[in-house]
C-alpha cells in the first residue's frame, strides 16, 4: 500500500472511532447520567483534532511528523487501555465497545505504517 492510501486509511478509521464515541453519548447520557458523557465526547473530539493536525499540517508541527504518530498512536493505545480498566470483565459483553477496540487496534497499525513507509 502506498503513503496516501494509508492516509485515507487513517481518516476513515479515526472518523469511525470518533462517530462511535458520539453516537455513544445520547444512551450514555440516559442511563448514567449527564456526567458520564464527557469522557465520550473528549475522547471524539481528541481523535478529530489529531486526525485534522495530522491531515492539514499546521505549520508548527513542521518537522514534528513523527511525533504526531506516536501521539495519535498513544491517544488510541491510553484510549484501549481505559475502556477496560473502566469496564472490567464487562467490556468483553459490550459488543459496540468491542469493534471500536479492534477500530483503534487498526488504527495503530495503520499509523505504524504509514511512518514506516512515510520514513523512507
Amino acid at each position: 500500500m502506498t503513503v496516501s492510501t494509508w492516509r485515507g486509511a487513517i481518516a476513515v478509521l479515526t472518523l469511525a472511532t470518533a462517530g462511535i464515541h458520539f453516537a455513544l453519548v445520547p444512551p450514555m447520557a440516559q442511563a448514567l447520567g449527564v456526567g458520564a458523557t464527557v469522557p465520550f465526547i473528549l475522547n471524539g473530539v481528541g481523535y478529530l483534532t489529531l486526525l485534522a493536525a495530522f491531515w492539514l499540517r499546521p505549520p508548527f508541527l513542521a518537522g514534528r511528523e513523527k511525533l504526531l504518530h506516536y501521539a495519535f498512536m498513544a491517544f488510541a493505545a491510553v484510549t484501549i487501555v481505559a475502556y477496560f480498566a473502566v469496564n472490567g470483565a464487562a467490556s468483553f459483553s459490550n459488543p459496540i465497545g468491542l469493534v471500536d477496540k479492534v477500530i483503534e487496534l487498526a488504527l495503530i497499525g495503520a499509523l505504524w505504517q504509514h511512518l514506516r513507509l512515510a520514513a523512507k
